[in-house]
């Protein structure tokens, strides 16, 4: 069993045990050295616990003392288990007010212990924050709409504590008591974001200590050894490879990736990887997000680092897809890295593409390669051993110019007689687009098919991993299939239909707790949003979006700027917004595609690009991890741009496949 806590003893044995003794324990089993500030607070804390804790003295149960949550990467000051409840307390020494930060740490802690903390899915959960010099005043208890049994924190000066487990305890009783040696066992299955995946990666932890233990995480390690094994063999054999790893949304690729790149970001390795990405936003908030957790780290260690320092050392694994092509541009040599992984391998450009980009950017004329070609090649220099890894998304090219996956095979078909070929079983389904250029595969030598780089269960949303299956259904017009998956799902993943904007705002702020992200998300051709102050046209920062606090009036919170599919991919919310325009609507028992063109509406008849605004709902409907509204606004009688033939019959599907309307 891992142990979570410095200190753990039974409530009984932390009253008869003296200050010092627990101090000890906390001492020899930190792993920071122990500063004269941090001693005092364990002090004061212990004290504080000694005297809440008396009155239960005879009572099972038990202290946890700096108890890990690995997802946060953080620690809680103290759990008590105690009769039928769960006490999280975050302690603030020395302070007289409550912040609204140290209210979302608390609430964050409760949260991540019940959600991903096998034996406390059904125990309540009870957040409380001590404020040590703060005035002790009548102490609100109360919990929310999510019934799910996570009170709302409850805040306390020193002398409150007591009084406040008591009234806890009151509040919701439970038909037995929780047995704290079988809870402590309970399994640890945390589900990160991107963000925070890539964080505990960066940091030194596997794949397995930043994911769940379930089938979906059990997927990931699999697929990743599987990669690891093509790897070591390529390099064993010196032979190079190309391996294609499918998924779908939210399944993890790119975490995948990251997971292999990070393994080996050393240049001093044979094993030197790179992570490739041509999703600016996504590499621009990683890169930014690794960065400050990397000086944040290294101050924790009384050690200085600069950010511009830090963000350069992530650069060097993490980087964006056009600069790595045009650092082959002007090098002719092989690339530093034996591995390339590239995310969201299907929107790599086409020879047309890539032509006209190098043309008018880069004034290079008669460029002959798309970019899988050219990237394939780049890799092709290395005389010994080379692998590249596609990740590759079902459903996902959005924008004019991406070549499917369809462009590598034909790229490895055309110019690359002697690589070795590994694809997922999967490769062979519609929405990957490989189609019939898989066919031309068959006869080759050292092709291999590989059920291991699949990755088949969505990790985005841990409350329901049927979404991405239910928004297929929605958007392949299989109504009736749609309807039964959304019945299966509504339990856990709430999806609900309004027709005005700021009720969805209010629902966001109303179900989101702690520092949970919510945000509104709309189509980069969503353009007759302008009247309720949307204009996909005014850019947004995707850092300031993503990564902002509460009190950022750039950030996702604040429900002022929309993220459109470009900025979205590859990225999650908690909980999300879909604000519906009359680009894709539904018409007579089928989508419509259209773009905004001057003064009107204009259909849409090339299938590239109806493909590409089907998949931007595609990316949009799947962005959110714990639940959604779906907006869909009024007509305007007085505006033909905005009539409601536009967006009454979309509201109308979307409530007939079952969709509550606020």
């Amino acid at each position: 069993m891992i142990k979570r806590a410095f200190y753990s003893e039974s409530i009984a044995g932390f009253l008869g045990r003296s200050t010092e003794a627990v101090l000890g324990t906390l001492t020899v089993n930190s792993s920071f050295g122990i500063e004269p500030t941090q001693r005092d607070a364990w002090i004061e804390e212990i004290r504080i616990l000694r005297t809440a804790l008396q009155p239960h003295r005879a009572e099972a149960g038990k202290v946890y003392l700096e108890f890990t949550v690995p997802r946060v990467g953080k620690r809680i000051d103290a759990v008590v288990v105690l009769r039928h409840a769960v006490f999280v307390m975050e302690f603030k020494v020395g302070e007289s007010k409550f912040s609204g930060s140290a209210i979302d740490q608390v609430w964050d802690y409760a949260l991540d212990l019940k959600n991903f903390h096998q034996t406390t899915h059904d125990k309540t959960v009870v957040p409380i924050l001590i404020a040590t010099h703060a005035a002790n005043e009548l102490i609100a208890i109360d919990t929310t709409e999510h019934g799910d049994a996570v009170l709302r924190p409850i805040l306390v000066g020193a002398d409150s504590l007591s009084q406040a487990m008591e009234r806890a305890l009151a509040f919701d009783t439970a038909p037995s008591a929780i047995n704290a040696q079988q809870w402590e066992t309970g399994r640890y299955s945390p589900t990160p974001t991107i963000v925070e995946a890539a964080l505990a990666l960066y940091g030194g932890h596997s794949v397995g200590d930043s994911s769940r233990s379930d089938a979906g995480a059990t997927n990931l390690a699999h697929t990743s050894e599987a990669i690891s094994r093509i790897i070591r063999s390529a390099r064993a054999e010196s032979h190079k490879a190309v391996c294609f790893v499918t998924g779908v949304p939210g399944a993890g690729k790119t975490l995948v990736g990251l997971n292999i790149a990070t393994q080996h970001f050393d240049k001093n390795s044979e094993l030197y990887s790179v992570f490739l990405s041509g999703n600016g936003p996504l590499v621009a908030i990683l890169r930014e997000a690794l960065a400050r957790d990397k000086v944040r780290r290294e101050r924790e260690q009384s050690r200085d680092l600069k950010l511009g320092q830090a963000r350069s050392e992530v650069k060097a694994f993490l980087q964006n897809v056009h600069h790595f092509r045009d650092d082959c541009i002007a090098d002719p040599g092989p690339p530093i890295e034996h591995v390339a992984l590239f995310d969201e391998a299907q929107r790599a450009w086409n020879l047309e593409q890539t032509a006209g980009f190098m043309l008018r950017k880069k004034k290079r004329p008669n460029f002959d390669k798309s970019e899988p070609e050219f990237l394939l090649s780049c890799m092709d220099r290395h005389h010994d051993w080379a692998v590249v890894v596609c990740l590759v998304g079902g459903g996902q090219e959005i924008n004019t110019g991406e070549a499917g996956i369809g462009e590598w095979i034909d790229s490895v078909l055309r110019s690359f007689a002697g690589w070795h070929v590994h694809i997922s079983s999967r490769l062979r389904d519609t929405e990957y687009g490989a189609g019939k250029v898989l066919e031309a595969l068959r006869p080759r030598p050292n092709v291999h098919v590989d059920d291991g780089l699949h990755l088949g269960v969505s990790m985005r949303s841990f409350r329901a991993e049927n979404v991405s299956a239910f928004v297929k259904a929605l958007l392949d017009h299989e109504k009736d299939e749609a309807r039964r998956l959304h019945e299966e799902i509504a339990g856990r993943y709430p999806i609900v239909l309004t027709r005005d904007l700021d009720k969805a705002r209010g629902w966001l702020r109303a179900k989101a707790r702690g520092s949970e992200r919510y945000g509104l998300v709309v189509s980069s051709q969503a353009q007759r949003l302008k009247p309720h102050a949307i204009d996909v046209r005014a850019p947004m920062n995707p850092i300031h979006w993503f990564l902002g606090p509460k009190d950022d009036v750039r950030s996702s919170y604040y429900l002022e700027d929309a993220a459109t599919e470009f900025d979205v991919q590859g990225l999650e919310l908690d909980w999300a917004a879909v604000v519906w325009d009359g680009d894709f609507r539904w018409n007579e028992g089928r989508w419509g595609h259209f773009g905004f063109k001057g003064k009107k509406w204009q259909r849409v008849k090339q299938l590239e690009r109806q493909s590409y605004l089907k998949n931007a709902y595609r990316v949009l409907l799947t962005r959110a991890r714990q639940g959604m509204v779906i907006v869909v606004p009024e007509g305007a009688s007085n505006d033909p741009t905005r009539a409601a033939e536009f967006y009454d019959p979309t509201f109308a599907y979307l409530k007939a496949v079952g969709l509550q309307v606020l």
